[in-house]
C-alpha cells in the first residue's frame, strides 16, 4: 500500500513538473506546434485560416478569458486591421510590411475609441455596447465605397513576392505563405506570453477575480480594462492584416457581428483563459466546418450540435479541460 501511495505521489509530481515546464515555455511549445502544423493538415489553405483565426481568438481571449469581459465587437478590430492593410496597398502602394503595421495600428486605434466609450459598462451592457459600436464601424466602411469597395469589398491586394533582407520570397507558394504568416503568429504568441507573465498580466487577472479587491489594492481598474482592450485590438488588427494578405480581398462581411460571434465560439470551444486554447478552438471549428460542409449544406446544424456536446463534456473548453485533468 505504501509503495502504491508513493507511486501515485510520484506520478502527480511528474505531472505537476510537466505542467510547470509547459507553462514556463508555453510560447516555445506553441511555436513548435505551429511549425509542424501544416504537415498534418489536409491542405495548406486550411492551416493558414486556422493560424489567422487562432490569432484573432488569441487577441479576443485577452479580454474575454483573462480580463473577464464578454465583447461582441471584436469584428470591428479584426476588420479594421484588414481594411487598413488593404487600403495601404491598393490606394497608397505601401510595401507589405508597412501595410501590416497600418493594420495593427488600425486595430489599436479602433479598440481605443470603442474602449473609451464602452469600458465603464459591465456584463451584458458591455457586450451590447461593443456590438453597437462595432456595427457603427461596419456601416462606416460600408458607406466609404471609394476606399473600401462597399458591399463588394476591397479587391486588388496583390502581394506576389516579399522582399526580405535582399531575398525575394514567393508569397504565392502555399507553403511559403503559411510560414510567412506563421512567423507573425509565433511572434504574437511570444508577445502575449510576455504580457501575461508581467506584473500587468497579474493585474489583469486580479481585476477578473475580484475587482473591488484590486481597486482597494491601489490599481486603476478602469485604466487596466482600457489598456487590455487596446492590446487585444493590436492582436486582432494583426490577424486582420494577415487575412487581407492571405485572401487578396477584404469582404465587408469581415466586419459583421457574425464574425464577433464566431470568435466567441472559438474561444469557448478551445478554452477561455488558456494560452493555447484559442488555437485549438480555431482548429477544431474550421476543420469541422470544412469536413462537414463537404457532406451537407446544413453543416452549421451538425457543427452546432458538436459544439453543444463539447460544452457539456468539456466545460472549460477542450484545452482547458485537458489542462485541468492533467493537474489532478
Amino acid at each position: 500500500m505504501t509503495g502504491a501511495t508513493e507511486s501515485i505521489k510520484q506520478s502527480r509530481a511528474t505531472a505537476v513538473g510537466w505542467y510547470e515546464f509547459a507553462t514556463r515555455h508555453r510560447a516555445g511549445m506553441a511555436a513548435a506546434a505551429i511549425l509542424i502544423f501544416p504537415l498534418v493538415m489536409p491542405f495548406t489553405a486550411l492551416a493558414v485560416n486556422i493560424l489567422i483565426y487562432g490569432l484573432y481568438a488569441l487577441g479576443f481571449n485577452l479580454v474575454f478569458g483573462y480580463l473577464g469581459l464578454l465583447s461582441f465587437g471584436h469584428a470591428a478590430l479584426f476588420g479594421t486591421g484588414a481594411y487598413l492593410c488593404g487600403i495601404a496597398i491598393v490606394h497608397f502602394a505601401w510595401p507589405w510590411y508597412a501595410a501590416i503595421v497600418a493594420g495593427v495600428f488600425g486595430g489599436l486605434l479602433t479598440a481605443l475609441l470603442i474602449g473609451v466609450l464602452a469600458i465603464r459598462t459591465r456584463g451584458i451592457y458591455f457586450a451590447m455596447v461593443t456590438m453597437a459600436l462595432s456595427q457603427c464601424v461596419y456601416y462606416l466602411f460600408y458607406q466609404a465605397v471609394d476606399w473600401t469597395g462597399g458591399e463588394n469589398g476591397l479587391r486588388g491586394i496583390n502581394v506576389r513576392t516579399i522582399d526580405l533582407f535582399g531575398l525575394r520570397i514567393d508569397f504565392i507558394n502555399p507553403m511559403v505563405r503559411y510560414y510567412v504568416i506563421a512567423a507573425f503568429v509565433i511572434g504574437a504568441f511570444f508577445v502575449m506570453s510576455r504580457i501575461l507573465a508581467s506584473p500587468f498580466g497579474a493585474v489583469i487577472e486580479a481585476v477578473r477575480e475580484n475587482e473591488m479587491r484590486a481597486r482597494a489594492s491601489g490599481y486603476d481598474v478602469t485604466l487596466t480594462r482600457l489598456l487590455t482592450f487596446v492590446l487585444s485590438g493590436g492582436f486582432c488588427g494583426l490577424a486582420g492584416a494577415l487575412q487581407a494578405l492571405h485572401l487578396s480581398i477584404v469582404p465587408i462581411e469581415i466586419l459583421h457581428y457574425e464574425t464577433s460571434g464566431l470568435v466567441v465560439m472559438i474561444a469557448l470551444l478551445g478554452g477561455m483563459g488558456t494560452f493555447f486554447g484559442p488555437m485549438i478552438g480555431a482548429a477544431v471549428f474550421l476543420v469541422l466546418e470544412n469536413l462537414v460542409s463537404v457532406w451537407t449544406v446544413h453543416w452549421q446544424l451538425i457543427v452546432g450540435a458538436i459544439f453543444i456536446a463539447c460544452v457539456l463534456f468539456f466545460p472549460a473548453g477542450i484545452w482547458g479541460t485537458l489542462i485541468a485533468r492533467g493537474r489532478r
